[in-house]
């Protein structure tokens, strides 16, 4: 796994949530490194997303780490809960950093605050494990309700040499990013103007993490979170389309398998909208259908229920004329002109819809615009990982 220079990971097992496990960690670059972010949406931020977004906007050259826990949101904790993640900065001063180069991040349970003894005890693990562990144990620490942990890796050629980025993150429920639980760190060892790098990260975001949905939830802790510390070799201008393809290969790598280990999901579905009248039109359609309830349990049922997606599309408050709109379920077209095509499609659909991903493509004949989006099915599962999450 090429993991990039200059980087270095630890964790600590501090018993937040439950005993047992590490549920801290933080990466460290042996230089300050350009830093970039983007982060939630939703008007309930959490204290880590309002002080990484205050650190970042005044150092965004000058970051050296990125620390994020699990088991405790610190959302909706008021002042005492933005004090607190101040603190835990500070005490990461025993690991060599000042607060001010350190970004921030939690997930967790919204609403409770944060067990500083805890905190206290784990700091000395962190010290003494720097630099042994891996990316997989620091995708590891940060999972909450996922069940595998996720990463990706690319190796680059620029015209000065070798380049490599790394990612991981966490999320399997609520999610539906509009930057979920979800968490995203991403390294790079390439160096880059930081006006470059966050430009880039967000338009990455916005084809990956911002193209998923799980229930429909955005949360209140949100971030992607990149640094690119410069230590191989400096990206020059012609580089910059194929590092930004390479970053772009991370986010949907990372983004697929949030969708894949959707909280009881079996499956995933992809939702390729096309001929919308405009991009908000395509996004409208493809949320509408990923977002359904209806449609998802009939993808987990294997059911080729044609009529829920055209009602979800129907109620999308995108443009169109019905008459237009074709639907396909596995390539296969099974709506169009206003009226289902007749088949007998239990049947030929049963081995498509069997698979792990199923594509459903949406010709709503209004325009150029068009979008993928992946999204999960509903299970019994979902419904009783959620009613017991905090008990």
């Amino acid at each position: 796994m090429s993991i990039p220079s200059g980087f270095q990971f630890s964790t600590a097992q501090c018993g937040f949530k439950r005993p047992g496990r590490s549920d801290l960690a933080i990466v460290i670059s042996d230089v300050p490194a350009v830093a970039a972010g983007v982060f939630t949406t939703n008007r309930f931020q959490a204290a880590p997303v309002l002080v990484a977004r205050e650190i970042l906007e005044a150092a965004p050259s000058g970051i050296r780490a990125m620390v994020v826990n699990s088991g405790q949101a610190n959302a909706c904790t008021g002042q005492e809960g933005i004090d607190k993640c101040r603190i835990t900065l500070e005490l990461l001063s025993a690991l060599g950093l000042a607060p001010s180069e350190i970004l921030p991040a939690s997930t967790g349970v919204i609403g409770d605050q944060l067990k500083m003894d805890l905190w206290e005890k784990g700091i000395p693990s962190l010290r003494e494990n720097l630099g042994k562990v891996g990316l997989v144990d620091m995708a590891r620490a940060i999972m909450t309700t996922d069940t595998f942990p996720k990463m990706a890796t690319r190796e680059v050629t620029l015209a000065a040499g070798t380049v490599r980025l790394a990612g991981f993150c966490k999320g399997a429920g609520m999610i539906c990013p509009n930057m979920a639980t979800m968490l995203g760190f991403i390294l790079c060892d390439a160096g880059v103007d930081q006006a470059w790098w966050q430009a880039a990260l967000v338009r990455c975001v916005d084809k990956s993490f911002n193209a998923i949905t799980v229930d429909g939830d955005t949360s209140t802790n949100d971030c992607v979170l990149a640094l690119a510390n410069g230590t191989a070799v400096k990206a020059e201008s012609r580089d910059l389309a194929v590092l930004e393809e390479a970053l772009l290969e991370i986010c949907q790598d990372l983004s697929y398998m949030i969708v894949q280990d959707a909280e009881g999901g079996t499956k995933v579905m992809r939702i390729n909208v096309y001929g919308a009248a405009s991009l908000s039109d395509a996004q409208l359609a493809a949320r509408a259908v990923g977002n359904s309830p209806l449609v998802k349990t009939a993808l987990y049922g294997r059911d080729p229920n044609w009529g829920r997606i055209v009602a979800a599309l129907g109620r999308s408050g995108a443009t169109f004329v019905p008459e237009d709109v074709i639907v396909r379920i596995a390539g296969m077209t099974i709506f169009r002109q206003g009226t289902p095509v007749k088949a007998d499609w239990d049947s030929l659909l049963a081995s498509a819809l069997r698979r792990d991903t199923v594509d459903i493509d949406l010709e709503l004949g209004a325009g150029e615009a068009e979008i993928t989006l992946m999204a999960s099915d509903f299970t019994e599962e979902y419904i009783k990982i959620n009613a017991e999450y905090r008990t």
